[in-house]
């Protein structure tokens, strides 16, 4: 197929570029800078901000088969006009565009986040068996639940979508989590919420692509995928205590041992989130409730739809995963 990915650029976009070439396809990026990795893999590259609605109707006329929606402005501070202006307004585009275009396949890159719901937690469940969330502290995820929601409800005789939402993506080439993890650290500003014990679900990069790939492949018209939402994952909860240390041991940086109570995180969050709002201060603040809430609560999921629905079964271990991790660390 002739396939365009958006966001193609970033951590997760990068590897869905090499899994599509992998699999034979022709594939084309759409994002607002050029990349040089890009280049390096031949990939042809289309600039466009998926906010302005006519750029985006004019990146899509190329002939695409399917859209691979991976775009979107994640973090955990700034407006909400930013993240819904990247988040909604460019989902929103990018539906348009495909009906404009006649194309006829989405896979749309979701998160966990959206079914966030403060401190319950969420074991072993499926994306039916979880509602959205209510009263969200984050504009990414409030965002996010309306990108979902809209690109679920465009699936119909003319659009097939399926939305995924992978669970904290790590891996060789990670530009978010490892680069901030490794210098909080290395500082000593790190600490465990309420000791880490809370079992988390995360995903080693070959496996979300692999996941996008798979989806794509059976993705059609009326398939079993098709208007449904998916959590990705390795399917290997972890205490969050170990996934830290174990990505801190891959980069050879402290581990993080030292632990404060729920509700003194959480009023640190609050007082975080005060002073951002308040002053002119730059930068995420270092710990937010929506934060505290995460890291102290079990979020891990079930696998089974996603095997039924496309076949997913993850092929890279957590600890196979922590090994190329330390390698490619090591080779830099």
């Amino acid at each position: 197929m002739k396939v365009l990915v958006t966001g193609g650029g970033g951590f997760l976009g990068q590897a869905l570029c090499r899994a599509l070439l992998a699999q034979g396809h022709a594939v084309t990026s759409v994002s607002r800078s050029r990349h040089a990795a890009l280049d390096a893999l031949g990939v042809p590259q289309l600039q466009a901000d998926l906010a302005d609605r006519d750029a985006v109707l004019h990146a899509f006329s190329q002939g695409f088969d399917a859209v691979l929606h991976n775009a979107a402005k994640a973090g955990t501070w700034g407006s909400l006009e930013s993240y819904y202006s990247a988040n909604v307004t460019g989902t929103q585009n990018v539906l348009d565009a495909c009906r404009a275009h006649g194309i006829r396949k989405l896979v749309h890159t979701s998160t966990p986040s959206v079914a966030h719901r403060a401190t319950h937690p969420v074991e072993g469940s499926t994306a039916d068996e979880v509602p959205y969330g209510e009263g969200v502290k984050a504009h990414y995820a409030t965002t996010k639940i309306e990108a979902e929601r809209r690109v679920l409800a465009a699936n119909d005789a003319a659009l097939a979508t399926v939305a995924l939402r992978p669970r904290l993506i790590w891996g060789p080439g990670d530009t978010q989590i490892l680069p901030k993890l490794v210098e909080r650290a290395r500082s000593g500003k790190i600490r465990l919420v309420a000791g880490g014990t809370n079992l988390v679900d995360t995903t080693y990069i070959d496996n979300a692509a692999q996941a996008h790939v798979q989806a794509l492949a059976h993705l059609q018209v009326g398939a079993a995928c098709a208007g449904k939402a998916y959590f990705i994952s390795n399917g290997e909860p972890w205490p969050l205590r170990d996934v830290l240390n174990g990505l801190l041991r891959a980069a050879d940086a402290p581990e993080v041992s030292k632990s404060i109570p729920f509700g003194l995180a959480y009023a640190i969050g609050g007082v975080c989130e005060a002073l951002w709002n308040t002053l002119p201060l730059s930068g995420e603040p270092p710990l937010t409730r929506f934060l505290v809430e995460q890291l102290s609560t079990a979020h891990w999921y079930s696998m089974a739809p996603a095997q039924r629905g496309f076949g997913y079964v993850p092929q890279v271990s957590m600890a196979e995963g922590l090994e190329r991790l330390r390698a490619s660390l090591q080779h830099k």
